[in-house]
């Protein structure tokens, strides 16, 4: 069996908002499909599919394009695919859901609400073809709410659309608006004004849609049932989880809706796992009922590993972004996929995966970011590995971003000449890899490049066990140095010297 590291495809390949779902005796992965190094969210226009037999989690086969945007009758030339889901119906069908942005269906919003349609194939990862949009009893389409990020399940016989979207305050703050203390101090009845207003301007409602909803408010995670024609709603939309403006005195205060709706029944309960106001972790909710009940359970993982620990924002071990994913059980375990995010942009992200647990009480602790993800345990110490699988790169002050490319001075994992590496590696960048497993002395091997003049100091775990210099250089080049390491241990480079580095690739040999 190979060994599988994250991120688990290719590295050349960026599909976030991964959808996980096990459908005969492989594990398809639907998602969006970002271009590497873009400019945009979900700029390819395109979904891809990868799958795995669910015994071999190392030994992922690419499927081929099973939609484009242009499928779509209301596609421009620019038109983006955005989040999907997939179920297969009761006709033994699978029906793809997704939000086309860029569309031209009269009503489209300015900010990706655009209706959910659906596409529909004999297998999971065919060619889909166009089928239609949800839409309500009279024909027209589905629009009460904000449309964003649908999430469907068939729930013996019944399905359930899940869907929704919400303003978040750090989000904002993480595209470079600051938040306005003065605006937060002001009388609450201006404030319920000032956010309506901010809906009818982004989400294209009316003031009479949005004040004909209990608290004003459109926002937050919603669910139908769907007709057996799988686009006709059945039910009135509820709304199951708030976000943040209806947060307050609720189980969701501080960790309220904003993105990402995915819905996973597990024994008797039902889990909806979505994106926090926080943006970075993906959390989760449970109820013994689809549609009411749900409170707040936890952080499953957070892609700058904030919470895990006590870990404080502040001190997050990646730069973080929005993240989008959901859980699945694979051949008697539990996993949590996720995506991290590259080239210090928001719009090349790649998809990840980490084990989880569900105690007996129907809880799921939080885990760490790791290197080794799929691979059933730590990755042995041995071959070589590529540097953009670290799960830890940081400087010490790694900023929050959203929906946006940014400049700081910060390290980061790129690409060119086909290859990729992390780099902008300054004094002081801490580059992490979780976990390996050493069994005595070996040579420990990296290949770098840069104007660089200094060293990486090798740690396993917090223990310093060896030096490798590192000269300027402007093509890659080898250096080295012996270590001595038993055990499974997070092993650790940190840049000391001058100039920048750039890190490719290391490798283990034997002593010998």
């Amino acid at each position: 069996m190979k060994k599988s590291f994250n991120p688990f495809l290719p590295l050349n390949e960026y599909i976030p908002d991964g959808e996980p779902h096990v459908f005969g005796d492989r594990v398809y992965l639907f998602g969006s499909h970002d271009r590497e190094g873009g400019n945009k969210y979900c700029e390819l226009g395109d979904y891809v599919v990868y799958s795995a037999p669910i015994t071999d989690l190392s030994d992922w086969r690419y499927e081929g394009v099973i939609y484009k945007a242009k499928q779509d009758p209301f596609a421009k030339d620019d038109s983006q695919l955005y989040a999907p889901d997939v179920v297969r119906g009761n006709d033994g069908r699978y029906y793809l859901y997704y939000n086309l942005i860029g569309g031209t269906l009269e009503g489209d919003s300015p900010i990706s609400v655009s209706p959910i349609s659906v596409a529909v194939c004999d297998t999971p990862a065919g060619k889909y073809e166009y089928y239609g949009y949800v839409r309500n009893p009279d024909g027209s389409p589905l629009r009460r709410f904000i449309t964003a990020d649908p999430a469907v399940i068939n729930d013996n016989g019944v399905i359930r659309l899940y869907y929704g979207w919400s303003l978040s305050s750090k989000a904002a703050e993480a595209h470079g608006h600051k938040s306005d203390q003065a605006a937060q101090d002001l009388p609450p009845e201006v404030l319920r004004e000032r956010l309506i207003e901010a809906q009818m301007m982004l989400f294209n409602k009316s003031r009479e849609e949005i004040l004909s909803e209990p608290d004003g408010i459109v926002m937050g995670a919603y669910t139908v049932t769907l007709a057996d024609d799988m686009l006709t709603i059945t039910s009135e939309p509820v709304r199951i989880i708030p976000g943040e403006f209806s947060a307050k005195g609720t189980s969701f205060e501080g960790h309220a809706f904003y993105e990402a709706s995915s819905i996973r029944k597990v024994g008797n309960l039902y889990y909806f796992i979505y994106s926090s106001q926080l943006s970075h972790e993906l959390c989760y909710a449970v109820s013994k009922y689809p549609d009411k009940g749900f409170t707040f359970g936890g952080t499953i993982i957070s892609n700058g590993d904030v919470g895990y620990r006590g870990r404080k924002e502040e001190d997050r071990l990646n730069m973080t972004g929005n993240n989008h994913g959901s859980i699945e059980y694979i051949n008697g375990q539990w996993y949590i996929f996720y995506h991290r995010h590259t080239h210090r942009s928001t719009y090349s992200r790649q998809a990840c995966a980490e084990p989880i647990i569900i105690l007996p009480d129907g809880s799921i602790p939080q885990v760490e970011m790791t290197s080794c993800g799929l691979n059933g345990g730590p990755l042995p110490a041995e071959g070589e590995y590529p540097a953009a699988i670290a799960c830890n790169l940081s400087n010490g002050a790694m900023p929050h971003i959203t929906n946006r490319k940014i400049d700081s001075d910060i390290p980061f994992i790129t690409h060119g000449d086909d290859e990729r590496y992390i780099t902008n590696i300054k004094q002081n960048t801490r580059i992490g890899f979780k976990y390996f497993a050493f069994d005595g002395p070996c040579v420990l091997k990296v290949v770098t490049r840069g104007k660089g003049n200094g060293s990486f100091t090798v740690s396993a775990n917090e223990k310093e066990v060896g030096v490798i210099p590192l000269s300027s250089s402007e093509i890659w080049s080898e250096s080295s140095t012996v270590v001595d390491i038993r055990g499974t241990v997070a092993l650790y480079f940190t840049y000391n010297g001058s100039g920048e580095a750039e890190f490719l690739s290391f490798r283990f040999e034997d002593k010998s």
